[in-house]
């Protein structure tokens, strides 16, 4: 099965996705270090020569030429799931788990680390909220169609199993 992991930046899709991968004996593929790897370029440099819109071009072919494994769990960038017809795509290709957070909870996890993330830099205490408030406010209608939707507040590899494994 391929389980498709998306949610906003610092929801854990990465760090949950590499251990249910490891648990389940899966393949863990992050779909921006494969898109880094493609174009020898971090996101953020990416983001600064092209801009934002060749990358959401960049990041859909990306998701949709990937040769996936049968058994494959794959972190997708925050906003991936809102272009194109990239989570109608996912959900026909897979199972798409939404790992939903707080903005507060989300700008106390991006406080550290903003330089690799282009739409967080220059972001700080309450503006950082806002704008996640804000982004989550217009990311929100394609997040909630994912097949799957858990709380990522106190969620586990063991508790991500279970949930994927009763849905």
């Amino acid at each position: 099965m391929k389980i498709f992991l998306i949610g906003f930046m610092g929801s854990g899709k990465t760090t949950l996705g590499r251990k249910l991968a490891s648990r389940l004996g899966y393949e863990f593929i992050d779909l921006d270090h494969k898109l880094e790897q493609q174009v020898e370029l971090s996101i953020a440099e990416y983001f600064q020569i092209f801009g934002e819109d060749a990358f959401r071009k960049l990041e859909s072919e990306v998701l949709k030429k990937t040769l996936y494994p049968d058994n494959a769990i794959i972190s997708t960038g925050g906003g991936l799931p809102c272009y194109f017809d990239n989570m109608d795509w996912m959900k026909a290709n897979g199972k798409s788990v939404y790992i939903k957070l707080s903005p507060k909870t989300l700008a106390d996890r991006l406080e550290t680390g903003k330089e690799e993330r282009p739409l967080l830099q220059d972001k700080h205490g309450d503006a950082l909220v806002d704008f996640i408030e804000q982004k989550l406010g217009e990311r929100e209608k394609f997040y909630s169609q994912a097949n799957i939707i858990v709380d990522g507040l106190s969620l586990t590899a063991e508790k991500l199993e279970q949930v994927i494994a009763v849905s």
